[in-house]
This record gives structure tokens, C-alpha cells and sequence, in this order.
């Protein structure tokens, strides 16, 4: 299902791409997942024939990739720094082409407050929130939205300091876990019913085009840092089994989210359905994970795409002449 106009040039030969930078690492929550999806992603481009230099990237050496002749880069650092506009914007002002979304689309997916802001406005569907700076307003959020009920940091991914919270005596330790040691923006959400599987959707883009859904029945209360990166027992459906009218529209709200914050190149959508089959929206990821239990390459293989194709489709994108130097 394609719904919104796709960028990349399709090239055939390896060598136009040149000597690409694989970043990976960082210094956010998420680095070592990051280093799983930049060996990963290093290796496929490696198979392809593609001149790739694994790069664990640290916040001194940044402004001087393009004088090391880098003549792109494929960007898998997740979270602060790598998906939050930082990255880009050094990547734009020393003028390397990158994958995936420029600077102003990926501070506002990385902020869960503003994106959500974003889509209420545009009338697309996602759960009552509230930002949190205070163990009172936490206290107030909790009456108004019952429980149980999420927090979560507003700027973190991968579910990093993330509690459902079932009860007033779980407050002082959700607020505690989603601040962090720095002082992180929280926010508590509504918490959606799923039903008796508890299943998560995602949907991912391409490149313009939505792929198709997969359902997620995580191992324990949610789709956790556990449950994605570490446990063998969450069950993955791809596709995901939902009617084919919902399959479509679900589709088409997610490509919308996408769209609606500028992103581009490639990315994910995370969603929920309440008992009734309603789609609620959570949050748009930019720069998803690349590792074996990752979401964009197993819908990509959904549509007869393996992981060394996904990764050259996704380093194409850097061909569009609005992205080079």
C-alpha cells in the first residue's frame, strides 16, 4: 500500500554510494541495542559490496566524518543524541547525506508530548495524556484517567523507564523510574485495553510506502526493554491477522502520523486497539532497531524484501539530491 510519494533513486551498482559511516553506539539509554543494529546493518551492507566502516560514534568526532571521506552515512543510533535532531543537525551542517528523517521531524517524534499534540490537532486518534512535573500532578492525572494507567518519559525510546501503574502506592517509584537520573519530561498516558492477549501493533514505512502490520504479544504486562530486546517468549505476527478493511485503515493512519511530522526515508508507527477495534496511536520511532528481534525488517520480509535488500533500500534514500551536499 503505497500512500505517500516515495524518494529514493534506485541504483543498481554498489560503488554509488561510496564509503559510507555506519553510526551506531552513542551515548544514549539505548546504546548497546544500538551496537547490535549497527553490526547488523555494517555487515548486510558489507555482503552487498558496499564500501561500509562501522563507526561507534561519540559526540567528539561527529564534525569530522566528512573530512575522513565519508561520502554518506547510514545512521542506527537510537535515542538521545542519534534520533532526536542532534545527529542530523551536525550531519546537515558538515553537509553528509544520512538516512532516515532530518532535524525537525526527529526532535518532535522523539518528544511523545509534542507528536501526540501534533496528531490530536489533526484529528488522528491517540491516548489521553497529561505532562507530569509533579508527584501532585501525577496524583491528579491518575484521577483522571483511572487506573490503571502508563508513565513513561516523554523523550525516551525503546520503553526506557516505562510503568503501568496499578495503584496510588506505585506512583513515587513510576515517577522516580521515568525521570531517570536526569531529570527527564514525564508524561502519564491512558492506558488502552487490549483485551486478553494484551497485543501491540506497529506498522512500518518505507520509503512512502506502509508496510504491513504486526501484531506483538509481548512476554509480561507490555512490550518492555524486556520483552523487545531480551526475551525469547514474545510472539511476533506478521502480518498481523487483522481484517482486511482494519489492516487498511490502520495502514493509512499510521502513513498519516508519519507524514504528519515530517519524517521521511523510513520509520515506524506503534499502535493500540481497544477492545472495540479502535486504533489509538502511541508514538513514531525514526530510527528503529536493526537486531534480530527488530520490527522493520520482519515486515520488510513480509513483502519478500530480506534484511541485505532492506538495508540498501533504506541507504538509497540517501540519493535524493534534497539530501546531498
Amino acid at each position: 500500500m503505497s500512500v505517500i510519494p516515495g524518494t529514493r533513486r534506485r541504483v543498481s551498482d554498489s560503488k554509488a554510494f561510496g564509503r559510507v559511516a555506519v553510526l551506531m553506539g552513542g551515548w544514549s539509554a539505548e546504546r548497546e541495542v544500538s551496537m547490535w543494529s549497527g553490526q547488523a546493518v555494517h555487515a548486510a551492507l558489507l555482503s552487498r559490496g558496499i564500501d561500509a566502516h562501522a563507526v561507534d560514534a561519540q559526540k567528539d568526532m561527529l564534525h569530522g566524518l566528512k573530512a575522513q571521506g565519508f561520502d554518506r552515512a547510514f545512521n542506527v543510533m537510537h535515542g538521545t543524541g542519534g534520533e532526536d535532531g542532534t545527529l542530523q543537525a551536525v550531519l546537515d551542517l558538515i553537509g553528509l547525506p544520512y538516512t532516515g528523517s532530518r532535524v525537525l521531524a526527529s526532535a518532535l517524534a522523539m518528544d511523545k508530548l509534542r507528536s501526540k499534540r501534533m496528531w490530536k490537532a489533526e484529528g488522528l486518534p491517540t491516548p489521553d495524556y497529561f505532562l507530569i512535573r509533579t508527584i501532585q500532578e501525577l496524583r491528579a492525572a491518575a484521577a483522571a484517567l483511572g487506573y490503571p494507567f502508563i508513565v513513561k518519559p516523554s523523550e525516551e525510546g525503546s520503553s526506557v523507564g516505562i510503568t503501568k501503574v496499578k495503584s496510588e502506592d506505585e506512583l513515587d517509584a513510576a515517577l522516580a523510574l521515568a525521570r531517570g537520573d536526569s531529570s527527564r519530561v514525564v508524561m502519564a498516558e491512558r492506558f488502552i485495553d487490549s483485551g486478553q492477549k494484551k497485543a501491540e501493533y506497529t506498522c512500518a514505512i518505507l520509503d512512502g510506502e506502509a508496510l504491513p502490520t504486526i501484531r506483538i504479544e509481548p512476554d509480561g504486562e507490555f512490550y518492555d526493554y524486556h520483552a523487545k530486546y531480551i526475551s525469547n517468549d514474545t510472539a511476533y505476527h506478521c502480518p498481523s491477522g487483522l481484517p482486511e478493511a482494519l489492516e487498511a485503515q490502520a495502514r493509512q493512519i499510521c502513513a498519516q502520523a508519519f507524514e504528519l511530522l515530517g519524517a521521511r526515508g523510513w520509520g515506524r508507527v506503534d499502535f493500540l486497539l481497544d477492545r472495540q477495534q479502535r486504533i489509538w496511536l502511541l508514538e513514531a520511532n525514526l530510527v528503529p532497531g536493526m537486531t534480530s528481534h527488530s520490527l522493520v525488517p520482519m515486515a520488510a520480509r513480509a513483502v519478500g524484501m530480506n534484511f541485505e535488500d532492506l538495508c540498501w533500500a533504506i541507504l538509497e534514500t540517501t540519493l535524493d539530491p534534497e539530501l546531498s551536499a
